[in-house]
């Protein structure tokens, strides 16, 4: 007797995303939560390589010519895409390292003066300059947290992505209509990395 006919699921492949990120902290924990959140769409591999911008975009690159190089060979599958998060702040060689990953096809997440400014956009329409130091105040003052995110914070952030995402989007066209050299203070694309997480691009 034939053995019985076995369904095979045809399931597509989860998206897969490396990330690599500037901070040994709290982008990494903001990133955790969202993964988890996700788990069933994406994979998120976040790269333990901490450092400036440029650096950040030459291991970036680095690493998506060897994954690309090993696929070819058949030795697993590259990552879909890669991602650089990273501050404004005062680094040396920020435009050459936005330049370096729009040629190279890295995707970045940058945050201007810093990730902070981000996470003060869920609570608070930041349409005006602000510096790093007061980013940083104002962020830990609506999150009742400082760098070590709290699982209170993170959800509250998560409760109001949507209205965060709105005023980075009103951010960037205000930015410009006024014919500001992007990114501007203020502004965070840090939202383009979630959206591409829940796999709404």
């Amino acid at each position: 007797m034939a053995a019985p006919h076995r369904r095979v699921r045809t399931q597509p492949p989860r998206k897969e995303l490396l990330v690599l990120v500037e901070g040994a902290v709290t982008e990494e924990a903001y990133l955790l939560f969202w993964k988890r959140q996700y788990r069933q769409l994406t994979l998120v591999d976040v790269h333990e390589f901490r450092g400036t911008p440029m650096s950040l975009v030459e291991k970036a690159v680095e690493l998506k010519a060897a994954e690309e190089r090993e696929a070819r060979r058949g030795r697993g599958r590259a990552h879909d895409e890669i991602w650089c998060v990273f501050d404004v702040d005062a680094h040396l060689y920020l435009h050459e390292a936005i330049a370096l990953a729009a040629a190279e096809g890295i995707n970045v997440a940058i945050s201007n003066p810093c990730i902070e400014l981000w996470f003060l956009l869920h609570f608070v329409d930041q349409r005006a300059y602000i510096d790093r130091h007061a980013a940083q105040k104002a962020a830990k003052a609506a999150l009742g947290c400082d760098k070590q995110l709290t699982s209170s914070a993170l959800e509250r952030m998560a409760d109001n992505f949507e209205t965060a995402k709105a005023r980075a989007r009103n951010l960037d066209d205000k930015h410009f209509k006024d014919d500001t050299p992007a990114p501007g203070n203020p502004s965070s694309g840090a939202w383009r990395l979630i959206d591409s997480i829940a796999d709404r691009d």
